[in-house]
């Protein structure tokens, strides 16, 4: 059991490190990594998982996730474009396997429609004063 710990505690390190680098550079999801991290923590150590949840990058981007009150158009577009960016940067380097660019455009349009349908918008409150 102590391997697989340690094992989920360095996953959750990377995926806490690609988050925040997904953070602030544009082409990389932060999404996804925070995702695994706050997996990886919560199934390995209550010490780590309460300073994540407790950290500003948790909070604007995964809080409201978790918490079932769904998303922002925002973060959601923000996802939508980074991940259609990098698919199509896949799509057109498969231009001599046909099938692997249908695969593609499959699971592209599932995301689209996932992130459209499946996963509730919130709204956001405009700043009052």
């Amino acid at each position: 059991m102590k391997v697989k710990k340690v094992l989920l505690i360095a996953l959750g390190c990377v995926g806490l490190a690609l988050g925040a680098v997904g953070a602030v550079v544009p082409l990389l999801p932060a999404f996804p990594f925070l995702m695994l991290a706050a997996f990886c923590f919560a199934k390995s150590s209550e010490r780590l998982h309460a300073w994540f949840t407790g950290t500003q990058l948790y909070k604007k981007n995964l809080e409201s996730f978790v918490a079932g009150q769904g998303m922002d158009w925002a973060t959601k577009i923000r996802i939508m474009v980074t991940v259609t960016v990098l698919m199509s940067i896949g799509f057109f380097m498969m231009h001599a396997v046909r099938v692997g660019q249908i695969v593609l455009f499959c699971v592209w349009v599932f995301h689209i429609l996932y992130f459209c349908f499946g996963i509730k918008t919130r709204r956001v409150q405009a700043p009052q004063g």
